[in-house]
């Protein structure tokens, strides 16, 4: 067997801060002590997990063709988890990587179209020709409350199937959005540091519908979309409660302490052709002006033991925003992801009151 001081640093480093977001994610944890017990370099990351997803994938055709629907919309769905975690912080072949990102794309409208059939691919109009793209999701009844759900630096809306049920069992629609930087967007577009476009965009879109209640839409996001929540917050007054949770304040504070994959991602997505450069874009990704502005009510949540994002980050969020609050959960990590039973539910819950008429 591999021994773990034979991996190369950033597999040990992938390991080390992401296990527990794959596990609460849905990543079955015997996957992923056996895919990575076969990884030693950061060249072969994306390989292994590329081949999880393929053997997820044959098994879901199999059980479809059984007419074994749900077991085939669940083996959809790792396969989907498999294909992102494969290539999400991987810059190395952007070919190999654009090629994962549609696998796991295609393979979560597999899980979608066995599993929940209200869910539907929604693709927003934006700036200079480009488009964005978002899943909606909706629970029984009619005109529900929506959340938007936000990705981070290198979350995508296929990382989010299990965190919106959480929304949906609650009575909460949810709309996970690739915005500018992100998932199939981010394919052709960089990262705004004026996320609110985004979220403005989708709304104009979204407000149309009549199965949601645009009067009442919130939006959550995770690390780097705990900033782009409460930034959309304070120039789009439609979202009337937002939730960010591990979020900086200044996204460049902890430059040099973060995994080198992860300022590797951050130069990919932001067309930095130099760290240097990448740590000036990471910069200009903060709340100095915007957070005075958020009124509405504002919820951040992060653990003490954040290593990507310091809690005092989010902490700074809550403390320059007048509708600010603050939960700090000792026993925390980067969003959380060690302890989802309990920021999940506070978060899905939070939302559904402020969100109450």
């Amino acid at each position: 067997m591999v021994q773990q001081l034979e991996r190369d640093e950033r597999v040990r480093d992938a390991i080390a801060h992401w296990a527990p977001r794959f596990i609460t994610n849905g990543v079955d944890y015997n996957d992923f002590v056996r895919v990575t017990s076969g990884v030693t370099t950061w060249e072969e990351w994306l390989p292994a997990w590329v081949s999880n997803g393929e053997d997820y994938a044959e098994r879901a055709r199999e059980a479809e063709q059984l007419g074994r629907t749900r077991t085939a919309g669940e083996l959809w769905n790792q396969a989907a988890l498999s294909y992102h975690f494969a290539k999400f912080v991987w810059m190395l072949d952007m070919e190999r990587y654009e090629e994962a990102t549609h696998l796991s794309v295609k393979a979560l409208r597999g899980a979608h179209r066995l599993l929940d059939a209200t869910a539907e691919r929604i693709e927003i109009p934006f700036e200079d020709g480009k488009t964005l793209v978002g899943n909606l999701r909706r629970p029984e009844g009619d005109r529900a409350p929506l959340v938007l759900l936000l990705p981070g630096l290198d979350s995508t809306k296929e990382e989010f199937f299990g965190w919106e049920n959480v929304f949906l069992s609650r009575g909460l629609a949810t709309f996970s959005l690739d915005g500018p930087g992100q998932g199939e967007t981010g394919l052709s577009t960089y990262i705004y540091p004026n996320y609110e476009v985004a979220v403005t965009a989708a709304i104009d879109v979204l407000e149309q519908r009549d199965d949601i209640d645009a009067a009442r839409i919130g939006a959550a996001g995770v690390s780097l979309g705990g900033y782009y929540a409460p930034r959309a917050a304070a120039y789009e007054k439609r979202l009337k409660a937002v939730v960010g949770i591990s979020g900086p304040f200044d996204f460049a504070s902890n430059w040099d302490n973060m995994p080198q994959q992860t300022r590797e991602t951050v130069c990919h997505h932001t067309g930095a052709a130099t760290m240097e450069e990448g740590r000036e874009k990471a910069g200009e990704l903060n709340l100095y002006d915007a957070a005075g502005l958020i009124d509405q009510p504002f919820l951040a949540i992060t653990g003490r033991n954040d290593r990507l994002i310091p809690w005092e980050q989010t902490q700074r969020q809550a403390a320059d925003a007048p509708g600010g609050e603050f939960v700090l959960y000792d026993d925390g990590n980067h969003v959380c992801n060690n302890i989802p039973w309990k920021y999940r539910p506070l978060t899905a819950d939070w939302l559904k009151e402020k969100l109450a008429l």
